[in-house]
């Protein structure tokens, strides 16, 4: 008979330990831990090795190669941040806020494999088969090869996946799911652990897709064990306020493509929808006229967008001024402005400094570097810049511009969007021979070219 003895396991990182204690000595959380049972380890690995296995090792010229065999979802840019599409066999984990469109995106995507492919089982643990035909018929995602299943059981839903054959499956969400080799409740780290476990395993053994929605902690991590992560093959985190009309969708992690695309949704009466143009949505609610206001080509993934950099600088009734980042780097912030303030002799120790990316949008690319820069100095100046003009560049810690990659992709979108001069580093000025290029070798330069010639009226 197995021998079960009890643990305290960290609800937060997944750390174990023989007794409770009120924090955890590797994540710092408080009141994290809960009893689990397991079973003793002399146990497990005699159950693993004296086991049978249905794999057993193949030529590695005699497998198959189903990666360049891709499904697609119907959703563009959904398929976008996968890679191309489906892999035959993934396991794709879906996190996000409550109420940012995980359910509403999944339950379209759904209909899209039903009324192409095949059957899809959609398994919720938190909603019943009622409430998802009333969300389906909201996005006309109704079909009868849409399979709808209310289960918690992982090997409930195994028979299921088996007895149905499905194209895909959708897991709503792993939180909610329960295995019974595990006697802890639904939620936990070990449950989490099986239930992620069996449904891999099923997932790849009958080479299905398989969808599985995650919970996110209060700060924006994926609830559960980090190896939830591990386990499976793609990450996908929704990001943007529930309040807001758009949504990013990123890869964190993709075993089957780029980590670096990215998604962007607007949610509508009808749903979540792609939007096919979403430099020009960023910019739609532009004002041209107020200081404190830079275009910037950026690059995510495979394509090129245009984001809006805004700043405000304000005198500090306070002893530290504030710096509030949002959509940059808080650090690499600091680093731009200690160069503004060295180099070009703009002082901004007395002054609070507010710099966004329009939209929503989080930005991690060196390029964006003089976009902050020519915004925070428009600011501090009252100095519109040029509304027809895009500027780039990543600054050293000399003031020097340094050159940019893909320069020509990002030249390319600016004109299609009807913008005529640019600002890139003079390194970048040979990659491409345009009107209106204008190529600077120092951020001394950069601001003289761009707010050099006019004054806010």
């Amino acid at each position: 008979m197995a021998k079960v003895h009890t643990v305290f396991v960290c609800q937060a990182c997944g750390c174990q330990l023989p007794k409770w204690q009120g924090r955890c000595n590797d994540c710092g959380g408080w009141n994290t831990f809960e009893e689990e049972k397991q079973v003793s380890v002399k146990e497990a690995v005699s159950r693993t090795f004296m086991g049978t296995s249905a794999s057993r090792p193949s030529p590695i010229t005699q497998i198959a190669a189903t990666a360049g065999i891709r499904m697609s979802t119907g959703v563009g840019e959904f398929d976008r941040v996968l890679g191309g599409g489906i892999v035959p066999g993934a396991l794709m984990l879906i996190g996000g806020d409550p109420g940012v469109g995980k359910s509403t995106l999944l339950t379209r995507v759904a209909g899209n494999l039903a009324t192409t492919e095949g059957v899809v089982l959609y398994v919720s643990g938190e909603e019943s088969v009622h409430q998802i035909k009333l969300r389906a018929s909201r996005l006309d995602a109704e079909h009868e090869r849409l399979l709808l299943a209310s289960e918690t059981d992982v090997a409930a839903i195994a028979m299921d996946i088996r007895s149905t054959k499905p194209v895909a499956v959708i897991i709503d969400s792993i939180q909610t799911m329960q295995s019974s080799s595990v006697e802890s409740a639904p939620g936990t780290v070990s449950q989490v652990r099986a239930a992620t476990s069996g449904i891999a395993q099923i997932a790849r053994e009958l080479q299905v897709p398989v969808f599985i929605v995650g919970h996110v902690t209060k700060d924006g991590a994926i609830a559960g064990p980090r190896v939830l992560e591990h386990m499976v093959d793609t990450v996908l985190a929704f990001e943007g306020d529930r309040h807001s009309h758009h949504r990013i969708l990123r890869a964190v992690k993709n075993r089957f493509g780029s980590t670096d695309e990215l998604g962007i949704f607007e949610m509508r009466e009808s749903g979540l929808e792609g939007v096919d143009n979403p430099s020009g949505l960023l910019l739609s609610e532009r004002a041209e006229s107020a200081s404190g206001s830079v275009v910037c080509p950026v690059i995510e993934g495979s394509r090129s967008l245009l984001v809006e950099v805004q700043a405000l600088v304000s005198p500090s009734p306070m002893a530290t001024p504030r710096r509030v980042a949002n959509g940059v780097d808080r650090d690499r912030l600091a680093v731009v402005l200690a160069v503004l303030e060295k180099r070009i002799g703009i002082q901004l120790s007395t002054s609070d400094v507010y710099v966004s990316v329009a939209g929503g949008v989080a930005v991690d690319e060196p390029a964006l570097d003089m976009a902050i820069a020519l915004a925070v100095a428009s600011s501090v100046t009252d100095t519109i810049v040029d509304p027809h003009s895009v500027v780039m560049g990543e600054i050293g810690l000399s003031g020097e511009l340094r050159s940019v990659s893909q320069v020509g992709k990002r030249i390319s979108e600016a004109k299609r969007l009807g913008f005529t001069d640019a600002i890139v580093p003079a390194g970048n000025q040979d990659d491409i021979r345009t009107p209106g290029l204008r190529g600077c070798k120092s951020v001394a330069d950069a601001l003289s070219a761009a707010l050099g010639h006019q004054r806010n009226r």
